[in-house]
């Protein structure tokens, strides 16, 4: 079997990390034990670019007890566990391509070692793989079943593709899903930047200014966490509706230039590049900390940042400490990079499990229905979304009411007035 991790002898740690995980994803167990049973996936190859974490473990575990070969890469250089990577190889002979750190070439050979193996389904995060394969293997694309794609920005990237029409197989947004952004993006982004942020600076959120560069469903967790940890939230938004709605929930809202004289931190959520600029830099308070928890490294310009910097140093682990010509020192965490990832372990294991739920139960989706689905980016199909939901609730032990037979009739008639 073909693999590149860094070390095999960390597996046994990978090992316990992955069933720690496991413990708090019961819809994703169930899913695995129908799996199990029914091997809907047997015969398929699947080529997954994810972030390498434990919950991502288990949900290559899942796809392969449903009969699969899976093949994994790193979705991002920085966020993948090198002890699972390992413990995937050696403990459930899954093929892993991802070292944390690495650069952007291997980065790019990774992707095309689970190229390579010819995958009828892609599992994409930032639509990195399905871009490789569409700009490198046309050929190849053609043959692809189907394809499913796990976050905003990929989901952004491929709606243009289909829209331009080059998307040369049909792609699932489970992105989209309710199950998905209305929880995974809002409550576990929002910890898990915070988790980041704190775990890199050990600084005291209550009292300072915390500026969120959008507002969407990920700027509106953070935004909220924030605020509950004592900090004065400002949002700086590009979109007049979203803007309201922070206003109507209580935060300042601004444009950066002005926030850029007063925040303490800084975190870009919006998908977009080169939010922070030069002219923001320049404007920030001696000590200010920058991070990013979108997905790619490009939400901070920091290469205009190095240009007005005289001296850049590493003065804590996650922190480079950038000293401007003005005599000021900006601080980045995590190079740009996802914080919540690089500095910290991810969304937490609990709501990860509906985020991955539907991307195996979408997998299964495109293996029976391939042969129909369009050249073009679909949501999640509802019922799926709701099967998850369900799931989730029964997991927790929570239930709720039913429509009476009149309730039904109520809602589809229109008959019944004042």
């Amino acid at each position: 079997m073909e693999y590149h991790v860094k070390d095999l002898s960390l597996a046994d740690e990978g090992l316990k990390l992955i069933e720690w995980a496991e413990m708090d994803m019961p819809v994703l167990r169930q899913i695995r034990e129908h799996f199990a049973k029914e091997k809907p996936l047997a015969g398929i190859k699947i080529g997954a670019c994810l972030h390498v974490t434990t919950e991502t473990a288990n949900l290559v575990r899942t796809l392969k007890e449903g009969g699969a070969e899976v093949f994994l890469c790193a979705s991002n250089p920085l966020s993948t566990k090198d002890e699972v990577a390992a413990a995937l190889v050696k403990y459930f002979d899954i093929p892993v391509f991802a070292i944390r750190g690495e650069d952007r070439d291997t980065y790019y050979s990774h992707i095309n070692a689970v190229l390579d193996q010819k995958p009828q389904i892609t599992i994409d995060d930032g639509a990195d793989l399905v871009s490789t394969l569409h700009k490198e293997r046309p050929e190849q694309a053609e043959k692809v079943w189907g394809g499913t794609e796990e976050t905003t920005t990929g989901v952004i990237r491929l709606k243009a593709m289909a829209k331009e029409g080059l998307l040369k197989y049909p792609i699932i947004a489970v992105n989209d899903a309710l199950t998905k952004h209305l929880f995974d993006n809002r409550y576990g982004t929002g910890q898990s930047t915070l988790d980041g942020i704190l775990r890199a600076t050990n600084r005291l959120l209550a009292g300072s200014v915390f500026v969120v560069c959008g507002f969407g469903w990920c700027g509106k967790g953070l935004a909220m966490r924030a605020r509950g940890m004592g900090a004065r939230v400002v949002v700086t938004e590009v979109d007049p509706l979203k803007a309201l709605e922070a206003v109507m929930e209580g935060y300042l809202v601004m444009p950066l230039d002005e926030a850029a004289e007063i925040g303490d931190f800084f975190c870009t959520v919006t998908g977009n590049k080169s939010v922070i600029r030069k002219e923001h830099f320049l404007k920030m308070k001696d000590g200010a900390i920058v991070c990013n928890s979108g997905h790619f490294d490009v939400e901070i310009d920091l290469k205009s940042l190095r240009e007005i910097s005289t001296q850049v140093r590493t003065i804590r682990k996650e922190v480079e400490e950038y000293t401007l010509k003005n005599g000021k020192k900006i601080y980045v965490l995590s190079q740009g990079r996802l914080v919540n990832l690089a500095a910290a372990e991810g969304h937490p294991s609990g709501v990860m499990d509906m985020s991955f739920a539907n991307q195996a139960l979408c997998v299964e989706y495109i293996v029976k229905n391939h042969k129909t689905l369009q050249k073009t980016v679909y949501s999640v199909p509802e019922e799926i979304d709701k099967k998850v939901a369900k799931l989730k609730l029964a997991a927790m032990g929570i239930k709720i009411d039913t429509l009476t037979p009149e309730q039904q009739k109520y809602l589809t008639s229109w008959e019944e007035g004042t």
